[in-house]
């Protein structure tokens, strides 16, 4: 009987142990939070966005832009003054998740030309899907995540009432 319970606790455990791992690595290549807040909502993942008004690759998991110049594409943290009056909120953004897609530059051109002058995109800014408040201090002063603390606030003055009550 002993043999009986130490086996059903053991199985017990192994399948426990089996499902907390499975939720860890359930999207393992989700980067919510390193996706800017002028990104465009949707997406768990994004490698690059491609933004067809500058002809421009933004690396999301670095931060960088490539960007055709001198007969040539460079990479950098910031963009060339030359690109310093475009509004990214404002942008259409194409997401890619392909390894370097400048080198198929001449077809995104074509691809995505229509897209050029384009603003009516969702931006993670503006939308109200929890899953983009994985860092609450990443997209600024959101109107929900305001809601959201005014709810858990009352939650909590309510439950202290109800505990002095007692």
């Amino acid at each position: 009987m002993r043999n009986f319970f130490v086996l059903i606790t053991a199985l017990f455990l192994w399948g426990v142990l089996n499902i907390s791992n499975a939720q860890v690595s359930a999207n393992p290549k989700a980067n919510l939070e390193s996706q800017p807040a002028w990104g465009p909502a949707g997406y768990n993942y994004v490698e690059y966005y491609y933004l067809p008004d500058i002809n421009v690759y933004y690396y999301v998991p670095q931060h960088g832009y490539y960007y055709y110049a001198k007969k040539q594409w460079f990479y950098s943290s910031t963009l060339p003054a030359l690109y310093s009056n475009y509004n990214f909120y404002k942008m259409y953004k194409i997401v890619m998740n392909e390894e370097a897609p400048w080198r198929s530059n001449e077809g995104h051109l074509e691809k995505y030309s229509s897209f050029k002058g384009r603003h009516d995109q969702l931006l993670i800014r503006d939308t109200r899907d929890s899953l983009y408040f994985v860092n609450q201090n990443q997209y600024g002063n959101n109107s929900l995540l305001k809601q959201q603390n005014y709810i858990k606030s009352n939650v909590n003055s309510d439950q202290q009432n109800i505990n002095k009550n007692k």
